[in-house]
């Protein structure tokens, strides 16, 4: 996705519990920069990883340049289409 990129890898551990990283690099910008995204991505994962994520896995969610700039609703339909391509 423009905005991030989504990594999920299952456990195989026989717990159902979901697991979230975020990762967001120097490359995007200073360190204000850098928390806001990831605040956004807090705000993405803890809205729709409990209704779409995959339980027992870890997920990875990796900030990108244009997800700053990009609006809350469409990163929010953005993650929500990755998860669908992760649960086929």
């Amino acid at each position: 996705m423009p905005g991030f990129v989504l990594l999920v890898r299952p456990r195989d551990d026989g717990d159902a519990t979901m697991r979230i990283g975020y990762t967001v690099t120097k490359k995007i910008g200073n360190a204000v920069v850098r928390n806001r995204m990831k605040r956004r991505l807090r705000a993405l994962a803890r809205e729709l990883l409990p209704v779409q994520g995959v339980p027992g896995a870890d997920h990875v969610l990796i900030g990108r340049m244009g997800g700053i700039e990009r609006d809350f609703a469409q990163l929010r339909a953005e993650l929500g289409k990755a998860l669908r391509k992760v649960v086929k």
